[in-house]
């Protein structure tokens, strides 16, 4: 099967990215600290080893490493100027690691780490039972994984426009809700909650937010996507479907769906995945979803 995404244009894109990400990144910025609050069903726990996957500029780790002084905190990201971003947030008085390396494939032991945190990472994966598989490997019995992703209604308003304008997809797919929790129970995690956040940001034309999208790195990585700029008449079409949305104080809103999922790693011995099989299937309906409203 053809990948979906290609790795080396989203390593590329937030490579770029780096440098101004944190300014451009305050929806990334507010999501983070919704996930990072979830920490607290840990209670008094103290964990060892702490992963933060897709790290970006570094801030949840420097926030865990904080929050744990004694702890290893591992800043795990693909793109490497990302990592050196991350360096202004490790100082000699809060310190955490950094490491270049794909959330697809964890170079760590099995059974090494106590908690994995990934905020707004898992949009850009298109298996994510392995994905999980493999952090379940890394999670020691009992380990804590936290999560965020975008949902199927980000940028909605974005695709249909395009769609309008050319056959050409230049928005990627996102996995549901129920996509997540049944990747999440594909790969053996146990308890598994969901939330789901919708935000509407808004912008005074279609250029700016497709700069605002460039800033973080959001880029169309489709592996099928028009290698070619976009057309000025394509432009013009998408931007022309987009002028009816316009709100009340004349401004284009932006959809984003944000999914939170925590889930736990089973006891030593409990079976991940077989050839891509559910080996147990829990329905969706016994998975407590709580939806919230910004």
């Amino acid at each position: 099967m053809d990948p979906l995404f290609d790795p080396r244009h989203i390593r590329r894109a937030f490579s770029r990215a780096a440098g101004g990400y944190d300014a451009a990144a305050a929806l990334q910025a507010e999501v983070r600290t919704r996930l990072l609050e979830s920490l607290a069903y840990l209670d008094d726990a103290v964990p060892s080893v702490v992963l933060d996957v897709g790290s970006g500029t570094g801030h949840a780790a420097a926030a865990m490493k904080k929050r744990w002084p004694r702890a290893q905190v591992l800043a795990l990201d693909l793109a490497l100027p990302m990592l050196r971003q991350a360096g202004k947030q490790s100082g000699w008085w809060k310190p955490f690691a950094r490491v270049c390396a794909d959330a697809r494939a964890l170079p760590l032991a099995q059974g090494s780490v106590d908690v994995i945190f990934s905020n707004l990472c898992l949009q850009w994966v298109e298996d994510l039972p392995a994905v999980f598989a493999g952090f379940r490997r890394a999670l020691k019995p009992g380990g804590l994984l936290l999560c965020s992703s975008f949902g199927p209604q980000t940028l909605a308003e974005l695709r249909e426009a395009f769609a309008g304008a050319d056959a050409a997809a230049h928005v990627s797919p996102f996995a549901s809700i129920a996509g997540f929790g049944d990747a999440l129970v594909d790969a053996g995690f146990r308890d598994p909650v969901l939330d789901r956040d919708l935000f509407t940001l808004t912008y005074p034309d279609l250029p700016a937010l497709m700069r605002e999208l460039r800033a973080i790195g959001g880029t169309n990585a489709l592996a099928t996507r028009r290698r070619s700029l976009t057309g000025r008449a394509r432009f013009a079409a998408a931007a022309a479907a987009y002028e009816p949305l316009r709100d009340g104080a004349g401004r284009l809103p932006s959809s984003w769906e944000v999914i939170y999922a925590q889930a736990w790693a089973p006891a030593p011995g409990a079976p991940i995945r077989e050839g891509g099989h559910e080996i147990a299937a829990v329905p969706l309906a016994a998975i407590p979803i709580r939806r919230r409203q910004p």
